[in-house]
Formats: C-alpha cells, structure tokens, sequence
C-alpha cells in the first residue's frame, strides 16, 4: 500500500509512523503532484492542493484522509463521484481554539488591550473600563467538538452557556440548547455571542441585520468558524451603529483580508488573521487521529473515525 503525504511532519512524528506500519509505503512531499497522485491507495492532505482536475489522476485512489477540519476547498463532487471514502480531524482544532477565545474574551473584560496601550505611553493610569466574566451567559453557536470545548471553559468561570445549533437537540457543557429558529429570541440575553459553525448553504449569511439589532449593545461578538456567516457589510453597519460593544473576527469571507478593509481600522474591532487554531502539535494530533484509522484501513475496515459527509460539507 502507498500512502502519499502531501506535506512532510517532523522526523520526531514521522519515524514512529514508519516503524509502526512498516507494511506501507509512505512518501512525503511538500506539495502535490500527479506523478506521484496516481500510485496512491491513500492521500493525506490539508485539503487546499486537491482540485478537479489533479484528482483524475488518482486512479488508484480509495481514502483521503484530510489533516483539517474544514473540506469546503476540495472537489466534493469529483471525490463523491470516484466513491472516494473521506475523513478528517474534526475536533482536533478544539483545545488552541477554545483557548483563543477565552483570551480574546478576558483581555476585553479585564482591559488588557488598555494596560499594554497606557505601557508604551508610560502612562500610569487607573482608569480602565474592567468587568467581569463571572455571570454572563454566552450563545455558542455551533456546540460541536470545539464549541463544546469552550463552552467548558466557560462554565468553569461561572458563565451560563446556551448552545445554538439546527435541531436544538442537546450538547455536552451546554445549560439550555435552542434550535436556528429560536436564536433570534435568544440573543437579547447573551452577553457574548460565539460562533463556530462551519461553512454550509445553510450557515451562509445566516447572521442578519435583525440578529444584530437584536443583541446587547456590549455584546462580545466572535467568529470563529467560517466568514460566511455574515455579510461583512451587514456587521459593518452594526458595528458602526454600536448596535454590538466589540466584534472579535477569526475568519473573513475573503481571505486574507486586504490591506484597505475597513475591519482593520474599525473601533472595538480584533482582526485575528486565521490563526486560533494553531499549535505546535497540529500535527501531532492529526496522526494521532490517523493512526487508528489506518489501522483499520489495513483490515479492510471502513468505519473510520471523522468519516466526512461530502453532500453535507462537513
């Protein structure tokens, strides 16, 4: 069996792979190419290099395994058609992510954007704008793996946790659960309103300029999962009729954002350039889900973990 990487991990991570399934051919390289695609039983990928017209080399082709949560950047339909079995390391993103939000979350609440600010000016002042976190309720859109994660977080800071998500059926770390056509009733009480929805028809643009009307005017908004929740001129506007107190962005519906983008100068606006996930042990984790599931594989075993649903997008 050939297992081609489409990236290369460090020799730390790779040399225990290799000894560990001393049966596979692996062949690692930092990019894609055809030549190599079309000896392949199996890709691993992070999903960006593979696009309609490289994957009709994979011939051979029967399981991709994306080291990312997000898929929408493959060619869905070309895979389905192939019957091309996908999976992923959804949840993998959930202990750096929940982290990123609950810093964002703390240095407003304790002002420390204010304190490293009256630093450089050596200033010494006692005139910080500081609340608690203690208290307020948060709406987590989105309480999958991740959401989830924060909303444990939070609740260790004694914040109350509503989870948002299509059905309303219940979701771990969640102290009440309302469904997409409830949230509208349900965001005049939150405090801080968090999402990490992925990216769907459903989810797009799903955030309307009622929504924001709807919201505390010192609401911490957060977007953590994909940019195409909200027309951007949508929270524009409500972020220039103070209609939200802040708005705290990790994903845009372009990216990277450009140079001249209002949300860059935009008071009370955290630009965060897609980074919340990051970690030093990214890969760490994705072998840690794949191994597993190549252990299966090589039984001829199929019900692998974060089996991917490609006409759902996650």
């Amino acid at each position: 069996m050939r297992i081609y990487f489409t990236f290369e991990p460090r020799p730390d991570l790779r040399e225990p792979l290799l000894a560990q399934f001393p049966q596979v051919d692996f062949i690692f390289e930092n990019g894609l190419s055809n030549e190599e695609l079309e000896k392949a039983d199996v890709l691993v990928t992070y999903g960006e290099d593979l696009t309609a017209d490289t994957i009709q080399y994979a011939t051979k082709l029967k399981w991709i395994f994306v080291a990312s949560a997000g898929i929408e950047k493959m060619p869905a339909q070309a895979i389905m058609e192939r019957g091309i079995l996908v999976s992923n390391v959804r949840g993998i993103h959930k202990t750096p992510m929940a982290e990123s939000m609950l810093a964002h979350i703390l240095a407003i609440k304790r002002a420390v954007p204010w304190i490293y600010e009256q630093q450089k000016t050596r200033e010494w002042s006692k005139k910080a704008r500081q609340t608690e976190l203690r208290d307020s309720t948060a709406l987590i859109l989105g309480p999958g793996a991740i959401g989830s994660e924060v909303g444990r977080l939070l609740q260790a800071f004694g914040v109350t946790t509503v989870g948002c998500n299509r059905s309303g059926k219940e979701a771990p770390y969640m102290d009440k659960m309302v469904s997409f056509t409830q949230l509208t009733e349900a965001l005049p009480n939150a405090d801080i309103v968090i999402s990490v929805l992925p990216k769907t028809q459903e989810t797009t643009h799903l955030l309307k300029e009622e929504h924001f009307a709807a919201m505390k005017s010192s609401t911490i908004f957060m977007n953590f999962g994909r940019g195409n929740l909200v027309d951007e001129k949508v929270l524009i506007q409500a972020i220039q009729a103070e209609e939200i107190g802040y708005a705290v962005l990790d994903v845009f519906e372009e990216e990277p954002l450009s140079s001249d983008h209002p949300l860059w100068t935009l008071p009370n606006v955290v630009v965060s350039p897609h980074i919340s996930s990051h970690s030093s042990r990214y890969v760490e984790r994705s072998l840690e889900i794949f191994k597993p599931s190549l252990t299966k594989w090589l039984k001829g075993e199929t019900d692998l973990e974060n089996v991917v649903d490609l006409s759902r997008g996650y």
